[in-house]
């Protein structure tokens, strides 16, 4: 197992996420305050820059799918939180069907 793994990027997705949620809170609500607006949106850019080159990299891989590298790199400059939510999408469907492989046993018990 390489160093870059779907269970990682999906943490980083979510720091991003929370992130760029403090950077909208930082610069709608209250108001604009320096240096913490600057240092959010740097933050936010350099995280998306970086998400971007990696989900590439691991799309290559076969890590993620391509639409999942696709929709970060290219929705994730404006809202990360689409990145954030086609991680959970593809854990679902990867989980979906891991149970549809499982031999299907009956309700009661009886084979």
């Amino acid at each position: 197992m390489g160093p870059i793994t779907f269970d990682r990027l999906k943490v980083v997705s979510f720091t991003h996420s929370c992130v760029y949620l403090a950077l909208l809170i930082c610069a709608f609500v209250l108001s604009n305050p320096e240096p913490a607006t600057f240092i959010l949106g740097m933050s936010h850019g350099l995280l998306w820059i970086g998400m971007s080159l990696i989900c590439i990299a691991a799309a290559r891989e076969r890590v993620i799918p391509y639409w999942l590298a696709v929709t970060v790199a290219v929705l994730g400059g404006l809202g990360p939180f689409a990145g954030t939510i086609g991680f959970v999408v593809h854990e679902r469907r990867r989980r979906q069907a891991t149970v549809s492989r499982l031999p299907s046993t009956a309700a009661d018990g009886s084979q």
